[in-house]
């Protein structure tokens, strides 16, 4: 193997290797599981920035055949290029800073070891994904990435609404995941190969291409939580924060759209494809930006805003801009991390997860609120940070396909993708501006207690959040009052910055949310997403313009009266935006009570139709068998009346059969 592959080899190999190690300790090896999880990210790291060195602008590729069942074979194989090791640059950096961080945030933590364990195991499943050749290893990572999902959002079991979430989000992406698979098959069955490079090569019908590009999107909606597939993310937050920032920013959401990316010369032969990718895109975009409007959770406000930029991110697809996508999730990447390592920390000196329990932190709490703000300004888009970049990527790349007819892609997905984008950059700037007012500013609503006791709750924030009556808790809205597996206890009356192990991956968080907004004016890093050469237009003022708007507007109702939520302005809308439209109730009625009201259906035609029929069988058979043990053990007499019934029976059928003959 060359130098390239034999570090494409060793990205996943090295976090797997070190998560069965971890677990293999004992639930209360701390030091021993916090050394094997650090390390695997470190060198997962480090191995990810000596791939970039090594590949030096080209490409990578080897295979070795693994499985060959009639005909199709299933192969080992890597396959690598710039793009892909920039994205596992992020993955590995984002792995370590959540298991540094959950040191300090999990400090009292009796399950800290498995967690560990498994936090390794997710990284190397979403790096299997990213240097993967081949579609069956890639539907491993995708797979057990579901499984770790399962077992990290649900790791707090003292939270009732932790094993929900956890079972919600497991079913939803299964649901895409059907999808996910077929698609895979149609492509290998009719390429006779797995091996992606052979399945770019091949040559596919109109209708096998179309229809295996709408299955894999089905997969993209679930892992990527695009609509309608997207509920499964908000509630995902009983998880642990440090999940949270790994699931939102670099692992389960970025691998739909990275999987797209990978296949995307299929998607342009598949204009139907598209165009479902950007109405998907806009609404999910449009839908998590109004939620995350009214949301009174932190972290709830995060996570709506992530459902909102991989919406932009799948728009970006849509238009035909692949190098903005992945830019995008690139610089989502780095700051949507801060921003949840940051909310953690918020959480650890508050003792909630309630905006309305917040407020005056900025003085205690200098470190965190200028994590907290860069975080925001790069999501906003402001200028000069990363997320401004990106976000002016894909709606330049939007606009040229709406007014230009550029891309392979109707023009009417263009303009439905860049009028979505530019709603989208005021509503961000509205509830990032709001969100930094509340939490940081104004007077402080905290009420002191212990962070492991009852968290402050207000009466406004328990109607927004309370549960609809009759819900389903396992696909329903699940709100999240408590810090999800609860940091070492601390008293929300004297907040202050976090630990160092805590502090640390915040601040070094911060460097590429600025970076990677300086990193494309440089010619090599352009080229290795394959982006464009950066020239503004005239276009450019339209989005800054809407930021300014929507931050002055939460500004302006803000400093009007410090103590009242700009959320107010939303009037009777903000009760159905804080449901999202109560979307989660109409998938349970229209979706989980048909499931339920078939499988007692089924239940019951089992118990009753199969099992009597079996049950019957048997106790004909053991009715019979008694009443022919009661003749056999009958009297002479009695028995020999029944032989001489039997006798002039027979007699009497053989005398009719003669007189008919």
């Amino acid at each position: 193997m060359t130098g390239p592959v034999t570090l494409g080899v060793l990205l996943p190999a090295v976090p797997f290797g070190l998560a069965l190690l971890g677990l293999l300790l004992p639930q209360r090896s701390r030091t021993g599981a916090a050394a094997l999880g650090i390390a695997g990210a470190a060198v997962s790291l480090a191995v990810a920035v000596a791939l970039v060195i090594a590949l030096d602008g080209r490409a990578a590729e080897a295979a070795a055949e693994w499985v060959d069942v009639g005909g199709l074979a299933v192969a080992l194989a890597v396959r690598l290029d710039p793009a892909a090791a920039l994205v596992a640059v992020a993955v590995a950096a984002v792995a370590l800073a959540v298991q540094v961080y959950s040191v300090g945030y999990l400090r009292d933590d009796d399950r800290y070891a498995p967690y560990a364990a498994q936090v390794s195991l997710f990284t190397a499943a979403m790096l299997l994904v990213v240097v993967s050749g081949d579609l069956i290893l890639l539907l491993v990572g995708w797979e057990v990435m579901g499984i770790c999902s399962y077992l990290l959002i649900g790791h707090d079991r003292r939270l009732p609404e932790a094993p929900a979430a956890a079972v919600k989000a497991f079913l939803v992406t299964r649901v895409g995941d059907v999808g996910f698979l077929l698609g895979i098959v149609v492509l290998g069955v009719a390429a006779g190969s797995f091996r992606i490079a052979d399945v770019l090569a091949h040559d596919f019908s109109a209708g096998q291409l179309t229809a295996a590009c709408l299955l894999l999107l089905a997969g993209v909606a679930g892992k990527s939580a695009q609509f309608p597939l997207h509920t499964w993310l908000p509630d995902a937050m009983a998880g642990p924060t440090p999940i949270s920032a790994l699931i939102h920013a670099a692992t389960m959401v970025a691998a739909g759209i990275y999987a797209v990316t990978r296949l995307f010369p299929l998607f342009t032969r598949a204009p139907a494809a598209l165009a479902v990718l950007g109405v998907m895109g806009a609404v999910t975009l449009l839908l998590g930006a109004l939620a995350a409007t009214a949301q009174d959770d932190i972290k709830r406000v995060l996570a709506w805003s992530t459902v909102s930029q991989l919406g932009y991110m799948a728009g970006a697809l849509a238009v035909g801009s692949p190098p903005a996508a992945l830019f995008h999730l690139l610089s989502h990447a780095a700051f949507k991390a801060l921003l949840f390592l940051s909310a953690g920390a918020v959480i650890h000196a508050v003792g909630s997860n309630l905006i309305s329990a917040m407020g005056g932190l900025r003085r205690p709490m200098p470190v965190t609120f200028w994590c907290t703000a860069l975080g925001l300004a790069a999501l906003s888009g402001a200028p000069p940070l990363s997320g401004f970049w990106s976000k002016d990527g894909i709606l330049v790349a939007a606009e040229r396909v709406a007014r230009h007819h550029a891309g392979p892609t109707a023009a009417w997905v263009g303009w439905l993708v860049w009028i979505a984008g530019l709603v989208g950059v005021a509503l961000t700037a509205w509830y990032a501006t709001r969100l930094l007012l509340r939490t940081f500013l104004g007077p402080s609503r905290a009420t002191p207690h212990p962070i492991d006791g009852a968290p402050t709750d207000t009466p406004e924030a328990a109607a927004l959040d309370a549960p609809t009556p009759g819900a389903d808790r396992t696909l329903g809205t699940a709100p999240i009052d408590a810090p999800a597996s609860a940091p070492a206890p601390t008293t929300a009356g004297s907040p202050h910055d976090p630990p160092p192990t805590m502090r640390w991956p915040m601040l070094l968080l911060a460097v590429p949310t600025v970076a990677l907004g300086l990193l494309v004016l440089v010619a090599p890093f352009r080229s290795a997403l394959d982006l464009a050469e950066v020239h503004p237009d005239g276009f450019v003022i339209i989005p800054v313009a809407l930021l300014l708007l929507g931050a002055g507007l939460a500004w302006w109702r803000w400093r009007a009266d410090p103590a009242t939520d700009p959320a107010t302005a939303l009037g009777p809308l903000r009760p159905a935006l804080a449901r999202a439209l109560w979307l989660d109730e109409v998938q349970h009625t229209l979706v989980v009570r048909p499931v339920r009201a078939l499988g007692r259906f089924a239940r019951r035609a089992d118990e009753t139709v199969v099992d009597g029929a079996v049950e019957g069988t048997g106790r004909g058979a053991s009715g019979l068998g008694r009443g022919l043990e009661l003749l056999h053990r009958a009297g002479v007499p009695r028995a020999a009346a029944a032989v001489l019934a039997g006798a002039l029976l027979l007699g009497a059928a053989a005398l009719a059969w003669g007189g008919a003959t």
